[in-house]
């Protein structure tokens, strides 16, 4: 299964008064594991970014004057993302700029994210998990014990690591899963990615041997006769 933890930073909160996309980044996760691959641009946006905006990333539009427009990097973006599951926190929120960004392009009909990939919420998910709790990233990463120390404004790629890590907990905490081969590395390191992909390892399935298999038979049998026939693994 592949997903694609996703996250943007924008101009403002308000995409129905032409707030604009200024960064988007994507990490890759192939079966529950990251891939080291990932999507990460800054985006010129044509326009001021607002002082709330800026307080949270710290990009003016000044920052942003020589990156690449939305148009030029949206081709690429489709292919990376084309086909996966999206894993967004508030998804709304992004998917609705993703999709404004989508549609000033001049073509048609323009793409739109739910008829390309599905999404999974995962504000959504953690208010059913903690209902009536605080459920932002910062309070999930607590929650689960994920590093972001390093957090100190956000980032679209940093979060979307973070995401990652937070997500794989709230889903099981199987997908970084090493079987202490190497230590842990923080969700804000930027060789994590590279070292999840270098640090995975096959899991080897061992076959029991026909004495081990005829000492099982001999155990059920046990329990079936002092259950007085009623082991659930005699039942057919």
């Amino acid at each position: 299964m592949r997903q694609i933890v996703l996250d943007t930073e924008t101009t403002g909160l308000e995409v129905t008064q032409g707030h604009r996309i200024i960064e988007i980044g994507c990490v890759e996760l192939l079966n529950r594991r990251a891939t080291g691959r990932h999507f990460h641009r800054y985006l010129n946006p044509e326009r001021e970014v607002d002082a709330g905006a800026r307080a949270v990333h710290g990009l003016s539009q000044q920052d942003l004057a020589d990156k690449p427009r939305f148009a030029e990097v949206a081709d690429e973006l489709l292919q990376f993302i084309d086909g996966a599951e999206l894993i967004i926190h508030n998804a709304a929120f992004d998917v609705g700029f993703l999709d404004a960004e989508f549609a000033r392009l001049a073509a048609a009909p323009a793409p739109r994210i739910a008829a390309l990939c599905r999404v999974l919420d995962t504000l959504a998910l953690a208010r059913e998990l903690h209902p009536g709790q605080r459920n932002n990233l910062d309070a999930l990463c607590k929650r689960y014990g994920v590093d972001n120390s390093h957090r100190e404004l956000h980032g679209a790629l940093l979060d979307a690591r973070i995401l990652a890590d937070v997500y794989l907990a709230m889903t099981g905490g199987q997908g970084a899963l090493q079987l202490e081969a190497a230590p842990r590395r923080s969700a804000t390191d930027p060789l994590a990615p590279a070292a999840a992909a270098s640090e995975m390892l096959a899991l080897t399935v061992v076959a029991a041997t026909a004495a081990e298999l005829a000492a099982h038979e001999d155990m059920q049998e046990l329990l079936h006769a002092e259950s007085r026939g009623r082991c659930l693994w005699r039942r057919q």
